[in-house]
């Protein structure tokens, strides 16, 4: 039976390498102070939607209903569910979460219908402290030998432009959304869409340097944050067009990118709730797998017990004890042999009578083929 188009299972070396990427991240998370948070997958769609009905990710949302004819929804991020969690929590209120979330959109490339977001947010965060969410997101790239490259614009920053074009005030959300399609579509596409905001020109404007946008007032957020990211020892790319979809965005914004995939590793930005200027960022585990440079090497062994079944338990658990991975074999070498060739077992011990006796174990090494007779020490030696 096959899966719902866009939903997936994971088994084998692929799970293995999501579980050490969630791993990664999660202690990267906790050694910045940021305390774990769980929440429900559904929550009322009234909540989900929030004020941001028209951001293409709310109106991609899973609704449901239950028995009770409620109208629900399957979260689609965790940032919204900050609202009930922030409540009455000493600032600045670090937390993070890991955990799936579900779009109902079109599946194409590296997209799918349900994956695994980690996601980390400062609520009551200060100028401050923005460049550590950044130094956050360098370090986990740098743990999983992610190359990437960091583009940072300010949403205050694009607001003063739209404001100086006299853009009505009605039309200012949707010029946002077009500007974040940039990446998705041609540039001339993009263009034709503003026509219908009479925002065409700011694309012109977009594409100066650098130094033209010194003359905005909102400048002063790149150049604050530049200055605190060198304290960090890290750089972005400041690009003016960046704009990020989500409307509750309200200052600096991010993508990270690499040269792998077309779509976005890490986004994120700063918004306000309940009055609170806070800032976040996530990152899903499908794309971290899919461009991370790391090799998942988990040394596995497969102890076989030729009916000598107590020595064989006892020899396995002293492994474990020392934080193996083991598993135990009741059955034909010839069987062991094809269980640990087909589950990428690196070595499988065997234990009769023969190695009973003479206080020995046989040792076959799957990847080289090699075989070794070693006492009960001398195995345990080699597991520290």
């Amino acid at each position: 039976m096959e899966t719902i188009k866009g939903f997936k299972d994971y088994t084998g070396e692929d799970a293995t390498k999501r579980e050490v990427i969630r791993e990664v991240v999660k202690n990267i998370f906790e050694r910045y102070g940021f305390e774990p948070a769980e929440t429900p997958v559904v929550e009322s769609e009234e909540f989900v939607t929030g004020e941001n009905k028209k951001d293409e990710a709310v109106s991609d949302i899973f609704r449901l209903q239950d028995k009770g004819n409620r109208k629900l929804a399957l979260r689609y991020e965790f940032t919204f569910q900050l609202k009930r969690l922030m409540q009455n929590k000493k600032l600045p209120y670090k937390r993070f979460q890991i955990g799936p979330v579900f779009r109902d959109e079109p599946v194409s490339g590296n997209r799918t219908r349900q994956f695994v977001t980690c996601e980390a947010d400062i609520v009551g965060v200060g100028k401050k402290d923005r460049a550590e969410v950044l130094a956050i997101i360098k370090e986990i790239l740098d743990r999983l030998k992610i190359k990437a490259t960091i583009y940072l614009n300010s949403r205050r920053l694009l607001n003063e432009i739209i404001r100086e074009l006299n853009i009505a005030e009605k039309d200012r959300e949707q010029v946002i959304r077009e500007l974040d399609k940039l990446d998705k579509l041609p540039r001339k596409q993009v263009q034709e869409n503003l026509k219908r905001y009479n925002a065409q020109g700011i694309l012109n404007i977009l594409s100066k340097e650098e130094s033209y946008f010194k003359k905005y007032g909102s400048y002063s957020d790149i150049e604050e944050l530049e200055k605190f990211c060198e304290y960090y020892g890290l750089k972005f790319e400041f690009t003016p067009s960046l704009a990020r979809g989500l409307s509750y965005y309200n200052g600096i914004v991010f993508e990270i990118k690499t040269d792998k995939i077309r779509e976005t590793v890490f986004g994120g930005g700063e918004y306000m709730f309940n009055n609170i200027q806070s800032m976040g960022f996530g990152a899903s585990i499908e794309r971290l797998s899919t461009v991370t440079n790391i090799l998942v090497k988990l040394e596995r062994y497969l102890v076989v017990s030729l009916n000598k079944d107590k020595e064989a338990i006892q020899l396995a658990q002293s492994m474990r004890k020392k934080g193996k991975s083991v598993s135990i074999f009741f059955g034909k070498p010839t069987k062991a042999l094809e269980y640990a060739n087909s589950n990428n077992i690196s070595r499988v011990i065997f234990i009769g009578e023969k190695e009973v006796k003479a206080r020995k174990f046989l040792i076959k090494d799957m990847k080289t083929g090699r075989q070794k007779l070693v006492t009960k020490i001398q195995l345990v030696k080699t597991l520290d």
